[in-house]
């Protein structure tokens, strides 16, 4: 018996992830939801009627692998990868707890690249396949009081801007969704609940409907709102410097 094709969202549990798993089952696609915290999946599965729940610490060694691994074993394929999961942390480096800059290294950026990397091979083969990576417009310049989080997403926009010229001619889609502030829990996870950046949050669902209508048009980047894409082109204008003092400013 073939496999069946699944949409496997990192992240489920709540902002954005919320909303693409809404927006996937409206359109048909069975889901694999996949967050840490299980009561919040286990609600949301209801809602959708029809969701296959995994509860994960994916930042956990080897918990990705795990989870193909538990994934195939249930009889299904992933055909669409949407790698959400991750979180920000706000304040000053060398103040910041290096536990918490070292699993933000790890959800950010490496789990995100072992998801691509071991659900890849399979949609090349069957010449189909569509991957969505959650980047930010704060991969586009450094950024002084979130310094780990604006690097992990520059290494984000990075390796799908690369991995999507490679596949280009595969059948298989890979897009960065960069969005500016969104209303999610990010800035409460962060430590900055109430800075300016946060003030400019605008829905998520809004976010996600744009980074899945990019994906099909298998856009390597997708920039939401016609502010986030000044902003993001800013840096090609504006020397660095600059840009880095503007944003320590928002960050102040």
């Amino acid at each position: 018996m073939a496999a069946r094709p699944v949409t496997l969202i990192t992240g489920a549990s709540a902002g954005l992830g919320v909303e693409f798993a809404r927006l996937c089952s409206a359109r048909g696609d069975e889901l694999v939801l996949v967050a840490r915290r299980r009561e919040r999946l286990d609600a949301l599965a209801r809602e959708l009627g029809k969701a296959h729940v995994f509860a994960a610490d994916l930042a956990a060694p080897g918990a990705a692998a795990a989870l193909i691994g538990e994934v195939e074993a249930a009889g299904l394929q992933v055909e669409t990868l949407i790698n959400n999961a991750g979180f920000g942390l706000a304040g000053r480096f060398d103040e910041q707890p290096p536990e918490r800059q070292t699993a933000m290294i790890d959800l950010d950026m490496r789990v995100l690249t072992e998801l691509c990397r071991l659900v890849l091979p399979g949609m090349v083969a069957n010449r189909r396949g569509f991957v969505l990576n959650v980047a930010s417009t704060a991969a586009f310049q450094p950024g002084p009081y979130m310094a780990v989080y604006y690097a992990s997403k520059s290494y984000v926009l990075s390796l799908t801007e690369a991995t999507h010229e490679e596949l280009k001619d595969s059948g298989v889609h890979v897009t960065a969704l960069c969005p500016g502030p969104t209303a999610t829990e990010f800035f409460e996870v962060a430590g900055d609940p109430n800075g300016k950046l946060a003030k400019l949050a605008v829905p998520a669902r809004a976010v996600a409907e744009a980074g899945l209508a990019g994906l099909a048009r298998n856009r390597a980047i997708v920039i939401p709102g016609r502010t986030n894409k000044l902003t993001a082109q800013a840096s090609r204008f504006l020397p660095r410097a600059t840009m880095r003092r503007i944003v320590a400013r928002l960050k102040s």
